[in-house]
């Protein structure tokens, strides 16, 4: 079940927002970024409870609404619960960004299958759910966005259960795209490249980290708040030209 914690007074005017994984890093960035645009917002977690009701606490100090709900994106019933806290505050849901996900790396001989399952149920059957509960519920005119990974393309060592997720969620995002045909809905994903987040950074020793950010032509690693610009324009109306299409914000690297 899922926990839905109140922090502004629900509202029906204006555009409404649903961010999965909003408690840090991209999903957060995005979630202040779309607050600032004057979306209500709802504030997704997995289970960092503490660091979602920041991510309100900070938008609501800016003066934007939001509320933060939690739910293991996998799982259909946590996912509905929270569209549904998203239309008893502020009357539906016109933006999915969907932003939660899990990196595990590990060179294919060594990794472990659990392990392996463990990512293919949040970022495969999560992104499914999530994709699942925007088409039937989303209002005409709206956006979905969701998150592959420039690793798809890159092909490094120790990626292929993540770059293999990732896939995935470039391919039904696509379908999507055309499924939703008739409502004037745009269906995007953005795939970064290295950028500064706890869960990119993990594990990574200051070599590996320069090296990668040495890559891109810009010569620097990603930064949240570029990608949720990214993601702002993609789910305005000055996006919504941009459908079914994969967008790699990393910098320049091929």
């Amino acid at each position: 079940m899922s926990e839905v914690t109140m922090s502004t007074e629900s509202s029906t005017g204006g555009k409404v927002a649903v961010v999965t994984g909003a408690s840090r890093g991209i999903g957060r960035a995005t979630a202040e970024r779309l607050a600032d645009d004057g979306y209500a917002v709802v504030v997704g977690y997995a289970g960092g409870r503490a660091a979602a009701e920041e991510t309100v606490a900070a938008i609501e100090a800016k003066g934007g609404r939001a509320l933060a709900a939690q739910a293991d994106v996998a799982d259909e019933e946590a996912v509905a619960a929270v569209f549904d806290a998203a239309e008893a505050a502020y009357g539906g849901v016109d933006v999915v960004v969907h932003a939660a996900g899990r990196m595990d790396l590990a060179p294919v001989a060594d990794y472990d299958l659990d392990l392996f399952d463990r990512q293919q149920r949040t970022n495969v059957r999560g992104t499914f759910v999530v994709l699942q509960q925007a088409a039937r519920r989303l209002r005409d005119g709206g956006s979905v966005l969701t998150f592959s990974s420039s690793v798809v393309g890159l092909a490094f060592p120790g990626y292929a259960a993540y770059a293999a997720s990732k896939g995935a969620v470039e391919a039904m995002t696509l379908i999507v795209a055309r499924e939703l045909r008739g409502r004037n809905i745009n269906v995007n994903a953005v795939a970064p490249g290295p950028t500064a987040t706890d869960l990119f950074l993990d594990g990574k020793d200051e070599e590996t980290v320069a090296r990668l950010a040495a890559q891109p032509p810009l010569e620097r690693l990603g930064t949240p708040d570029d990608i949720a610009g990214v993601v702002a324009f993609l789910v305005s109306p000055a996006g919504h030209w941009v459908n079914g299409q994969v967008v790699r914000a990393n910098g320049g690297i091929i």
